[in-house]
């Protein structure tokens, strides 16, 4: 009976026990409900931090540039197939026509497809300041077609982007029609194997790294702030690093394969008979045709070189225009006056030395500067292809020379003049970061452009002598007497122009 009363005593004391702690809980509880409701009050009543600022979205394109860029594109394809084949066509003999229209549109094809293996990659990539890398070989990266994503380029302006692969077509056409340039000077003498082997050289060893020394840099997104603009500019070509301007390829493309086609003409020899037996063109309604749809499709060539539907490339139409109407007449009033009688070859020839002068100036120039440089043009082509030529002794057949470097050269050193603000030019930015256009002096600029001009010729005449010998040196460069005589369309092609 004692350990049952012991037994119910604990229990009665273990319970008592249970309900105190219990209670003493449930008043922590109660006493704490206040605190946490202050402690909260404290927190709310701090300023809220400040969120991580989002990420600005990147740049995509404006379908009116991506569109405009297309129709440049497509413009600048119609330069060469069919208007510089139609142009050149026109000028060579009956024997011969065939033959320069298969070399315009076979090399124009070709230099498609090596700009779509590397040449873009060597030109527009970052590598050194004399050629690109190898980024972009077979346009690797330019699309994700996994994830459906296209690669951007930039433009000129902050914040606005192309698709690459616009921009990859776009420069296509200027590397192929640039090659086909040189097609000229060499005109009804030279093997056609031997005329794609050389371009694939020259293409590769003279094209590319001159069209990155002129035109390749970071873009002006890259210049974030005043104190990366130096590390930038590092990383561009070597001509634009110096400061030389070049709209749409007075060096990279007239200057660039004027030279080479005088190399060859002089490596070549002359054509049988020249000098001594008259060679007229056969056929200058196509090259008026030729001449024409060169005009049409050069607004595409220098007017798309704005890579952007704005006020620049407005002002590259207008300049270009204009300059070449300017170019056509005094061609003509110099024909005119100093050979008796203007000629149609004479005013289709000045409409080309027009659009070729104009070319690197189109949107770097104002207005005066369109209507002086068009009308020095006609003149002084019209000099480079007969005083100039007789004094030079080549036989460069259709002029490549006389208007393409002659006419280069002279808008590339007159872009330097009438850059300046105070002849109506735009000037152009010398500091990306922010934006600011300025000229220091029309006696820098015009040194700056001598000097790319000088780079060009001796860059591209020593790549074409090297690249002609290899040629000549393994499958030869010239036809035989017979099949010269015979006509190329028939030796090579085993075709005529014309069935009567």
């Amino acid at each position: 009976m004692k350990n049952l009363l012991a037994w119910v005593a604990m229990a009665v004391c273990v319970a008592f026990t249970g309900a105190v702690l219990a209670q003493d809980k449930k008043a922590d509880k109660a006493a704490d409900k206040p605190a946490a409701a202050a402690e909260a009050k404290k927190e709310e009543a701090k300023p809220a931090a400040a969120a991580p600022a989002a990420a600005a979205p990147a740049p995509t394109p404006n379908k009116g540039d991506v569109a405009w860029m297309l129709t440049s594109t497509a413009l600048v394809l119609m330069m060469s197939v069919p208007a510089l084949a139609l142009f050149y066509g026109g000028m060579v003999r009956s024997k011969n026509a065939l033959s320069m229209l298969m070399q315009v549109f076979v090399v124009f094809s070709l230099v498609t497809v090596l700009w779509c293996i590397y040449g873009y990659s060597l030109a527009f990539t970052e590598g050194n300041a004399f050629f690109g890398g190898f980024d972009r070989l077979f346009l690797k990266g330019t699309f994700d077609s996994a994830k459906g994503e296209f690669a951007n380029a930039a433009t000129f302006s902050k914040g606005v982007v192309i698709p690459e692969l616009v921009y990859v077509a776009f420069q296509a056409t200027f590397a192929a029609i640039t090659c086909c340039l040189i097609l000229g000077a060499l005109a009804e003498r030279a093997k056609f194997s031997a005329v794609l082997v050389f371009i694939v050289l020259w293409f590769t060893f003279s094209y590319a790294p001159i069209a990155h020394m002129v035109w390749f840099w970071m873009g002006p997104d890259a210049y974030t702030s005043a104190k990366v603009v130096d590390e930038v500019n590092s990383k561009a070509g070597w001509l634009w690093q110096m400061g030389a301007l070049d709209f749409a390829g007075g060096t990279v493309v007239h200057i660039n394969s004027g030279i080479a086609g005088l190399v060859g003409a002089y490596l070549i020899g002359k054509r049988i008979g020249y000098g001594k037996e008259a060679m007229p063109p056969h056929n200058l309604t196509l090259t008026m045709i030729g001449a024409a749809l060169l005009w049409t499709g050069w607004f595409g060539f220098n007017a798309g070189s704005a890579l952007e539907a704005n006020g620049s490339a407005g002002l590259a139409f207008m300049n270009t225009y204009l300059a070449t109407a300017c170019a056509v007449l005094s061609w003509t009033l110099g024909e005119a006056l100093f050979k008796g009688k203007p000629s149609m070859l004479g005013a289709a020839s000045g409409a080309v030395a027009g659009l070729v002068a104009i070319t690197p100036a189109a949107g770097n120039v104002g207005i005066p500067g369109a209507f002086v440089i068009g009308l020095a043009a006609g003149l002084v082509c019209l000099w480079g292809v007969s005083g100039l030529k007789r004094l030079l002794s080549a036989d460069d057949s259709l002029d490549v020379f006389g208007v393409h470097a002659v006419g280069g050269i002279l808008g590339a050193l007159l872009t330097g003049v009438f850059n300046d603000p105070s002849l109506g030019g735009p000037g152009f930015p010398n500091n990306w970061f922010e934006m600011k256009p300025g000229f220091e002096s029309i006696s820098a600029q015009l040194w700056i452009q001598a000097k790319a001009v000088g780079v060009t010729l001796i860059w591209s005449g020593v790549v074409a002598f090297i690249a002609y010998k290899l040629v000549d040196l393994t499958i030869g460069l010239r036809v035989s007497e017979e099949d010269e005589r015979e006509g190329l369309d028939t030796a090579a092609h085993g075709e005529a122009a014309y069935r009567m």
